[in-house]
């Protein structure tokens, strides 16, 4: 069961990589949900580095947050990527759910980069 649930992510993930690319122009946001925890990062794929990344095991989230697994986390990871995107110079990035549905703590994560001033 756990399998099938892993290939259903997979093909979608494949089916949004297909017409979702980031350049250094504009970066691509890609979100990964585990059961405990969020991660954001901002990855150029035409120079194959990661720009800025976030998540609720870094250091100074740890201690802000009370849970790591709930919408609120989720607001606060969107919120750093965006600031720390925008410190960069990164106003732009294209979202990539990375198979996930756009629900939850994904679009928690989303609304709150947007809030934070990240354009999608």
């Amino acid at each position: 069961m756990a399998a099938d649930r892993f290939a259903k992510r997979t093909e979608r993930r494949r089916r949004v990589r297909r017409s979702v690319r980031g350049s250094d122009q504009r970066p691509r946001l890609s979100v990964y949900r585990s059961l405990n925890h969020i991660y954001a990062q901002v990855v150029s794929d035409d120079s194959g580095r990661t720009l800025a990344a976030a998540s609720t095991l870094t250091a100074e989230l740890r201690e802000e947050l009370k849970s790591r697994r709930n919408l609120q986390a989720a607001r606060v990871v969107g919120k750093t990527i965006a600031e720390r995107c925008l410190s960069k110079g990164i106003s732009q990035v294209i979202f990539d759910r990375n198979g996930f549905l756009y629900h939850g703590r994904v679009k928690a994560l989303a609304d709150a980069a947007r809030a934070a001033g990240l354009k999608f």
